[in-house]
């Protein structure tokens, strides 16, 4: 019996048949992926294979089938463990804001180095487009640019003022879209917005810090009634990378990546090496000074962790 994974509650995951019938089913023994120590072996967008149990409408977990994808972070709970945020998705949409809450652009970037593994297309969403100052529409004017020229698409979104929101739609029709975004950027709000009846939770920022609360507690798959399905995945505080190395970042950084075989040395990391032909791109304005500077800060983070996890493991 073969079943989709449609939403994920720890251990339990609620499953649709390939008849639309909904089971609650759980993993039966161990299941790993490729190796690598994940806390959830089954995700969103998963399909499995599944053995009915002596209780009516559960189901065992037995098997799961070959991904075209997955999105996978470092367990904000556990971190030597990894989380699969979603499988077999046809492109990822994140939310962002210039304001409410403030927006940090190195997040953007260490979101693409997730998705960019898959080669899965992206659209950046700039959202609460009606608080914008003229100064934030310079931002977003400037980081649209930044963005397009190296083949992500970027929208301006408002769900008060219906800016953006047929766009974002015939972006979402007749796709697996996982929809992702740090918490308080109005994720759920413009959701609803696309398709009013999902009625997905939402929740005012916090008024003491500034930032946003968990409404999303759980990755869970939607049908869209204009074609295609969406996967609605947990705010996200921070991304970090315990199961990355310095040149995965340099490979999936693709513009870096493209020119990185005019480097002299084949693992160059663009920092301090000569004839480096990405700090080249840099100074004639070829590649983005700013995607630079948040390389880097990658770079000195993972550096950082690998040298505090060798030396606490002696």
């Amino acid at each position: 019996m073969r079943g989709l994974i449609v939403r994920s509650t720890g251990s339990w995951y609620e499953v649709s048949l390939e008849d639309g019938t909904l089971l609650k089913a759980r993993t039966k023994g161990k299941m790993r992926l490729n190796k690598l120590k994940v806390t959830n072996p089954v995700a969103v967008g998963d399909w499995v294979n599944l053995e009915m149990e002596k209780e009516e409408n559960i189901a065992s977990i037995v098997g799961i089938e070959d991904r075209k994808n997955y999105v996978i972070r470092q367990s904000p709970r556990k971190k030597h463990f990894l989380h699969i945020i979603a499988a077999n998705i046809d492109q990822a949409i994140l939310i962002i804001t210039i304001r409410q809450p403030k927006l940090k652009q190195g997040f953007i970037d260490r979101f693409l180095v997730m998705t960019s593994p898959y080669d899965i297309p992206v659209t950046i969403v700039f959202n609460k487009a009606d608080l914008y100052t003229e100064e934030d529409m310079e931002i977003f004017s400037y980081l649209k640019a930044v963005y397009t020229s190296i083949g992500y698409k970027v929208l301006l979104t408002s769900a008060t003022e219906d800016t953006g929101i047929q766009e974002l739609k015939e972006t979402l029709t007749d796709k697996i879209s996982m929809i992702s975004g740090q918490s308080g950027v109005g994720k759920s709000t413009l959701v609803n917005r696309v398709q009013k009846n999902l009625e997905l939770r939402t929740k005012e920022l916090s008024d003491y810090t500034g930032k946003g609360q968990h409404t999303t507690t759980f990755a869970e798959m939607f049908d869209l009634e204009f074609g295609g399905k969406i996967i609605d995945t947990p705010g996200i505080k921070t991304l970090s990378y315990n199961h990355m190395e310095v040149m995965d970042i340099a490979h999936n950084f693709k513009e870096f990546f493209i020119v990185s075989k005019e480097c002299k040395y084949n693992d160059c990391t663009h920092r301090e090496e000569p004839k480096c032909a990405v700090k080249e791109c840099i100074e004639n304005g070829e590649i983005s000074e700013l995607r630079y500077q948040n390389y880097l800060a990658i770079l000195d983070e993972i550096e950082d962790q690998n040298y505090w996890e060798r030396n606490t493991n002696h």
